[in-house]
């Protein structure tokens, strides 16, 4: 019953209530979907249970539209937000970056070899110091330099770029820019962010030396969506490594680099493949 083609995605939300996983599961027996992976959870705390099922529509003639049309009746019945996503969507994803190229390599590499299945219309940077490696992969480079005095006129063309090329998601891959409270609401749900994870907390300039200077055992990275709490939104993945003494400041920097990369990676791949749930301040994030 599986086929060899990429599956179609549905994912859903609503209230915890009796009868949520069979509303879907029979709807899919009955409409004759072959329900290839299913995740679902609830959750206690916030009375809300979250669904994410792949699945092959077993006849040829199979109609996204018809599919809304029965199904939507039947979510109504639980207060269901759902989605329906096709196998040939590409999510339009913006990169912006700074100065350091490590988490734009490794994200163009994957969208390259189709590790990432996604779409990348533009690059941003506040430097024009990437634009080479923009131009091998033919992807547009915007350079918009920013400074305290002209950060509203430079967000104001970031959001102008979003549109214009129709972006889903905004991956900030080192962009070494703190948002305004208003760019970071009108990217609510559809910015990630990745930063160092220093124990203890390492703020401001040369945080891997900092670190040395501690002597910390492990070094880390966090991938989150962006809020108006600096560093501090709902998170999607976190990866570390171990480190020791022998571990000098560059060290420390190298492997946190290969850390961040590989974290938001994770992350990215996780929010295009439909498998990561806004929860308040939280994230249901269904695994692979």
């Amino acid at each position: 019953m599986k086929s060899t083609t990429k599956p179609w995605i549905f994912t859903a939300s609503c209230p915890s209530v009796i009868g949520t996983v069979d509303v879907v599961t029979r709807f899919m027996a009955e409409s004759g979907n072959y329900v290839d992976e299913i995740h679902s959870f609830d959750d206690r705390e916030a009375n809300r249970f979250f669904i994410r099922i792949e699945f092959f529509p077993q006849s040829t003639d199979f109609s996204a539209d018809e599919f809304r049309a029965e199904f939507g009746p039947r979510a109504k019945q639980f207060d269901m937000d759902w989605e329906l996503t096709a196998p040939n969507h590409r999510p339009r994803v913006a990169i912006m970056v700074s100065k350091y190229d490590h988490c734009l390599n490794d994200l163009l590499y994957r969208y390259r070899t189709g590790q990432l299945n996604i779409e990348v219309p533009v690059i941003i940077s506040n430097h024009p110091d990437l634009e080479s490696l923009a131009q091998w992969h033919n992807i547009p480079y915007h350079h918009l330099p920013i400074t305290a005095d002209t950060k509203p006129q430079q967000e104001a063309q970031v959001r102008e770029l979003i549109e214009q090329y129709d972006a889903e998601l905004v991956v900030l891959a080192r962009y070494m820019q703190v948002l305004s409270s208003e760019m970071c609401q009108y990217l609510d749900g559809r910015a990630i962010n990745i930063h160092h994870s220093l124990l203890p907390g390492f703020k401001g300039a040369r945080p891997y030396h900092q670190a040395w200077e501690k002597g910390v055992k492990m070094v880390g990275a966090t991938a989150h969506y962006v809020n108006d709490d600096l560093d501090e939104g709902p998170i999607i993945s976190q990866g570390i490594q171990t480190v020791d003494h022998a571990h000098y400041p560059e060290d420390l920097v190298a492997k946190g680099q290969d850390v961040e990369r590989v974290t938001l990676f994770n992350a990215v791949k996780n929010h295009v493949e439909k498998r990561v749930f806004l929860n308040g301040k939280r994230t249901v994030v269904f695994g692979r």
